[in-house]
């Protein structure tokens, strides 16, 4: 059994910004500023989003820990507003739905997700680019760890309690568009596809030793073969 976990902003979908504006409007809302403009989110939790863009702000971080939590739930409902107002802006990336379905219909891999976005808004993020987020059996957020090197043990452990399935580290594979996502696995030996969907072109992603790398998701059989195939990268 693999379990393969997917990314979601630049590697499933992208959002036409959605995301950003609502971390904008709740950062003004209750730090009274958004911080640099060109911060870069790709590869991040949204929980360091907001520490890293606060830290630069002046703001220590037990002022951030203390207004964290309302800090992220505003985030949610302002997302949800965003989504709605940007109806059909929020789009599929290359080859994903075909991907998904191949995957579903095989009884030795199990979906899963890996995202540095709250569990809420991922599936906001989800359901606005229409994919039902039940299809994913496993997932881990930024709600879960700020690191996102902690995520994929937390995938691990969601298999194991929900579903009773204990897969190792070498059968987990994760698929995203940045390097912190094909980093992020090794510490449980897990292996990383990376996809240049995202704002990483495909020799920087080759130069951080994915398993294997696609321009994006199209080539169906082969990104089936590379989630399968037992070699490391």
């Amino acid at each position: 059994m693999k379990l393969v976990l997917f990314d979601i902003d630049g590697t499933i979908l992208l959002t036409d910004g959605a995301g950003r504006r609502a971390v904008n409007r709740v950062l003004m809302e209750v730090f009274g500023a958004t911080g640099a403009a060109d911060h870069r989110f790709d590869g991040k939790t949204d929980p360091q989003i907001v520490r890293e863009l606060m830290r630069l702000e002046g703001h220590a971080d037990e002022h951030i820990d203390e207004r964290m939590g309302r800090m992220l739930s505003r985030y949610v409902e302002l997302l949800h507003e965003e989504l709605r107002s940007g109806m059909g802006r929020t789009r599929v990336m290359p080859g994903v739905h075909a991907l998904l379905d191949a995957l579903d219909a095989r009884d030795d891999v199990l979906l899963g997700l890996l995202t540095g976005n709250l569990a809420a808004g991922a599936r906001a993020k989800l359901s606005a680019a229409g994919i039902d987020p039940d299809r994913f059996r496993v997932g881990a957020y930024g709600s879960d760890h700020e690191t996102r090197g902690e995520l994929p043990r937390v995938a691990q452990e969601r298999a194991r309690t929900e579903l009773g399935l204990d897969i190792p580290g070498k059968d987990v594979v994760v698929i995203g568009d940045t390097p912190a996502d094909i980093q992020c696995g090794r510490g449980i030996g897990a292996r990383a596809i990376g996809v240049a969907t995202g704002h990483y072109s495909l020799e920087e992603l080759a130069g951080h030793d994915p398993a294997a790398v696609f321009p994006d998701l199209s080539p169906t059989a082969d990104v089936v073969r590379a989630i399968l195939s037992s070699s490391t990268g």
